[in-house]
């Protein structure tokens, strides 16, 4: 059985997400889809909607074959980490065949490509990076500048663009893991990633997350157009969360030096922030002070994050380089057994709390951050979930 992976945060799953599964069941030739998701906090740096065993459901509901979860520790790192992290883990299962994922243009061929020209090392490449970064740009952006600064033959729009950016990282992540896994691009359908303006049914997630704050008549019937009727019924009833209150009091108890060692800080940012959080004890107050061409916003609320999970740059760096694991969070009823024996390569997925304790090397510390994240969102949501069940929906 070959399967075709999909690397997301579903937050919350909605009709683009429906669309790209169902393209994906047309374009890939694999019999099944396997969805890497990120769990209970996200890339962005912010706490999911949803409880990840739920939008791991709503997955499920809404054509996905299997859903596993992403560890924390990459889930919530800048997005050259998050890449690694997830392909590290698919890599090693054999029967992942192919990548999909969605892009404002572009085709397989080209990516790889793109991606290839990213490894340049040549001195003036490196000249036109260390220039970049001396005026703090994140790594990827100063990267992708060098090298269209330096003439690389290139398809300039997969370095520029949101989505393309994310593709050319998950290519890396392939060429860096030697896998021999296709990537498959799939053409976005209706709002851009960050799009912020409700379309008719192909509005982006940051849209939806928007309205599900707002919470008014007029932004339920936006949200009910564009969610899957089973994911409509949760946001209906979505409150939030008391997250940002918590990380900001995280922030104010670490130590500068704890704070230093997360993977989105560097240049003395956690004096910055810990000054900040002092004098303006307010989530988003404290950040718009911080933000600017130095500093985005999505890079500060990571680094808040990253500190209230504990999450340091140097444990994801060793969690690449060892074995880990896969949790299995949802998986199809029917044919379930098949489907998790086809992914395990003839030995299922971990499902079982007694399947841990074989974890070697820096697994298990990788899994104690899962434990400790899960325990921290039903903490901020009253709720309780066995951090070792697996759904069949």
């Amino acid at each position: 059985m070959k399967f075709c992976a999909v690397i997301c945060e579903y937050n919350p799953f909605h009709n683009g997400h429906r669309y790209q599964l169902e393209q994906i069941r047309a374009r890939s030739g694999c019999d099944a889809i396997v969805c890497l998701m990120s769990g209970n906090f996200t890339q962005r740096g912010e706490a999911a909607v949803f409880h990840k065993y739920e939008r791991a459901r709503h997955a499920v509901a809404g054509g996905a074959d299997i859903v596993l979860e992403l560890p924390a520790a990459f889930a919530v790192s800048p997005a050259e980490l998050f890449a690694r992290g997830a392909v590290h883990i698919l890599a090693s299962l054999p029967a992942v065949h192919a990548l999909a994922f969605g892009c404002e243009s572009g085709d397989a061929e080209g990516f790889m490509q793109t991606a290839r020209a990213t490894l340049d090392e040549s001195k003036q490449f490196k000249t036109a990076l260390k220039e970049n970064m001396r005026n703090g740009t994140s790594y990827i952006r100063a990267r992708n500048a060098a090298l269209l600064s330096v003439g690389a033959d290139v398809d300039e729009a997969l370095l520029t663009s949101p989505n393309n950016i994310l593709g050319t990282e998950y290519c890396r992540a392939l060429l860096a893991e030697g896998s021999a896994i296709r990537p498959l691009p799939i053409p976005r359908v209706g709002g851009g990633y960050a799009d912020t303006h409700l379309l008719p049914d192909f509005s982006s997630a940051t849209a939806l997350r928007g309205a599900m704050a707002e919470g008014t008549r007029k932004a339920k019937k936006a949200l009910k157009r564009n969610l899957p009727p089973h994911v409509y019924a949760a946001a209906a009833a979505y409150a939030p969360l008391p997250y940002e209150k918590a990380a900001l009091c995280a922030l104010i108890a670490a130590d500068e030096a704890a704070v230093a060692q997360c993977p989105d800080c560097s240049e003395g940012l956690e004096n910055r922030l810990k000054s900040m959080a002092r004098s303006t004890p307010d989530y988003g107050a404290m950040l718009k002070k911080v933000v600017g061409k130095r500093y985005t916003l999505s890079r500060l609320k990571r680094v808040l994050l990253q500190n209230f999970l504990k999450i340091s740059l140097k444990d994801v760096q060793t969690y690449l380089q060892d074995p880990l694991y896969c949790k299995v969070l949802a998986v199809r009823r029917e044919g379930a057994e098949e489907l998790l024996a086809a992914l395990g390569g003839g030995h299922p997925p971990i499902v079982r709390k007694s399947d841990y304790s074989n974890l070697k090397k820096s697994a298990p510390d990788c899994f104690a951050a899962d434990v400790r994240a899960n325990g921290l969102y039903n903490a901020l949501t009253g709720t309780h979930t066995n951090e070792y069940e697996t759904l069949f929906v």
